[in-house]
């Protein structure tokens, strides 16, 4: 209904496992390459939980697609199964043929699946077992699925069992009895939420894919998705389809957070309140406290002092009683208040302190308007490239100068695990309370901290503060060793694929082998597979520009510039 409205080719929202829609988070990457791991090594089980919605099934839909050709799989969607029936459904999946009568005994099933898996041993071939919804099976499989592993050669194991489930499979695998089967994992791996920035990466990915040219959620929508879906995909993408409707329905082209909460509302069937209003209401209420506090501890003293007031008053002495004891008394007695209130305050106590926490609790915010003039884009860009040893005479289209002098810039929206992994400054767009956009070079970044330059102020704070003003817009200047960049994938020629041979080989302390040329052949596709694998990056086999500049960077000429140092390669 909306799809026009807004341009896009398909609903980008919806809630089928599309493999095509995947978005790997740090946390997804990790899992599919657990994954991956466990098919190219044999024997014992692989497991992945995960609540509800995390994208579980998603992720092996993605593994199914990027299966190896030698790998021959069964997946079993429904595990409410006896042994016998269990047994069955791996059979027919791998399809095994029964004798007559062989269908309901579990020896006679055990023995026609021993039968295949030797044969796919004899062939090179690698048979895979694929359990989702694992959490479901009775004792009596589990008990079955551990006796699969029991078919082996001398050297191992016929049969790769995946185990995938919410996080109840952990704990049914936590069973005394079960203890046989637990210690046969070998990897195990937990999906969590998306984090508030992958939440952001996650929506405007989607709706790139499905065609849009524009963004379509304001940074406060997206800010409310996190806070409403607590990161989980499923909720998330119900969420954002009824706020396109909604959006459509009003004729708006942009989905703001009032919108994104009616349609959280729509969909769980009660009221969703700011969260300033929110933070309102408890202010409200902790002052009501602390005033209601103080109301009463000054009732407390008042009723002490009347209580005490009789015994504390002398009676009063005439005053021709005692003259110059009455004289004695207000001299002695007064120059004590000024004694106390000289020693209370000091200097470069409270009011200097305060002032300096101010001024610290302002954050990246603060920082960014007291650099007002230092993080416009020519300047972030200035910044840049001089950290690459050249200049910027002209703001109006850094990149077009970059390439001028040998670099080439890459433009993205990511994460910081993506950043991590290309491991080069970038200019980051940054977004202030006030809603302007801001610039500034990330120049070193550690798994806690990020370094900005702000001009020629240089600033360190938690990744998580400056997630709070990035929304995953950066740009990556590179130095490419091609004359031009493209995209490398098998049957590609010419001397960029032979720079990106050597430097597979280089990577690995080994030389590079001459007869193989400048041809993009299966072999080089593996390498660049592993490669990918190894730095957590989409494993096509194909070098996109993305995995060329991460390469690049772990080969790094001396005096480039990197957000980290590259660990020793031995």
């Amino acid at each position: 209904m909306y799809l026009s409205f807004f341009g896009l080719v398909e609903k980008p929202f919806a809630i089928t496992p599309d493999p095509r829609y995947l978005f790997l988070s740090e946390r997804h990457a990790e899992a599919l390459a657990h994954l991956l791991y466990g098919v190219n090594e044999s024997g014992g089980f692989i497991q992945l939980t995960g609540e509800v919605g995390t994208g579980k099934t998603t992720i092996v839909r993605t593994l199914l697609a990027r299966m190896p050709q030698h790998a021959d799989v069964a997946v079993i969607l429904n595990p409410r199964l006896t042994p016998a029936e269990f047994l069955l459904t791996i059979c027919e999946e791998l399809g095994v043929e029964l004798e007559a009568g062989a269908r309901d005994r579990v020896k006679d099933l055990v023995d026609a699946l021993n039968r295949r898996l030797l044969a796919a041993h004899a062939q090179g071939r690698r048979v895979i077992l694929i359990v989702d919804e694992a959490q479901n099976l009775s004792p009596d499989v589990l008990e079955q699925v551990r006796l699969l592993t029991n078919l082996e050669t001398a050297t191992q194991k016929l049969l790769q069992i995946i185990l995938i489930g919410q996080p109840e499979l952990r704990e049914l695998l936590d069973r005394n009895e079960l203890r046989q089967l637990a210690q046969r994992v070998t990897g195990r791996y937990h999906l969590e939420p998306l984090t508030r920035e992958e939440t952001y990466g996650y929506v405007r990915h989607r709706m790139r894919v499905a065609g849009a040219s524009e963004e379509v959620f304001t940074a406060a929508a997206l800010a409310e998705l996190h806070r409403l879906s607590r990161g989980i995909p499923r909720i998330i993408n119900v969420n954002c389809d009824r706020a396109l409707l909604g959006a459509y329905t009003e004729e708006t082209r942009k989905v703001g957070a009032s919108l994104v909460r009616r349609a959280a509302g729509e969909v769980y069937g009660r009221v969703f309140v700011p969260r300033w209003l929110g933070a309102l209401a408890v202010g409200t209420l902790v002052i009501a406290l602390l005033a209601g506090g103080a109301w009463g501890v000054r009732a407390w003293q008042r009723r002490a002092d009347l209580q005490h007031t009789p015994a504390a008053i002398a009676p009063a002495a005439p005053a021709t009683a005692n003259p110059s004891a009455a004289a004695a008394r207000p001299a002695a007695a007064g120059p004590a208040p000024a004694a106390a209130v000289t020693d209370a305050v000091e200097p470069g106590s409270a009011a200097v302190t305060g002032t300096a926490a101010d001024s610290q609790a302002g954050g990246l915010d603060a920082q960014l308007r007291a650099h007002a003039a230092d993080v416009t884009r020519g300047a972030a860009f200035r910044r840049l490239l001089a950290l690459w040893g050249s200049t910027l005479a002209d703001e109006s289209n850094p990149c077009a100068q970059a390439e001028r002098a040998g670099l080439a810039c890459l433009d993205q929206r990511g994460s910081w695990a993506e950043l991590r992994a290309l491991n080069r400054p970038a200019v980051l767009t940054l977004t202030d309370d006030a809603g302007e956009r801001r610039y500034a070079v990330l120049s070193a970044i550690d798994d806690r901290r990020a370094t900005l330059d702000l001009g020629a102020q240089r600033i360190t704070l938690p990744v998580e503060e400056i997630a709070r003003d990035w929304f995953g817009e950066f740009t990556v200047v590179w130095r490419p060793k091609a004359a031009r960049t493209r995209q490398l994938s098998v049957g590609t020629q010419g001397e960029d694929v032979r720079w990106l041979r050597r430097s597979l080989a280089a990577l690995h302390g080994a030389a590079s082998d001459p007869d193989r040329g400048d041809v993009y052949d299966r072999a080089l596709a593996a390498a660049v597979q592993a490669f990918q694998r190894e730095h957590r990056l989409a494993a096509d086999g194909i070098a996109g520009l993305q995995t060329q500049l991460v390469l690049d960077a772990a080969l790094a000429e001396p005096g480039t510039p990197l957000l980290r140092p590259n660990a020793p390669r031995g």
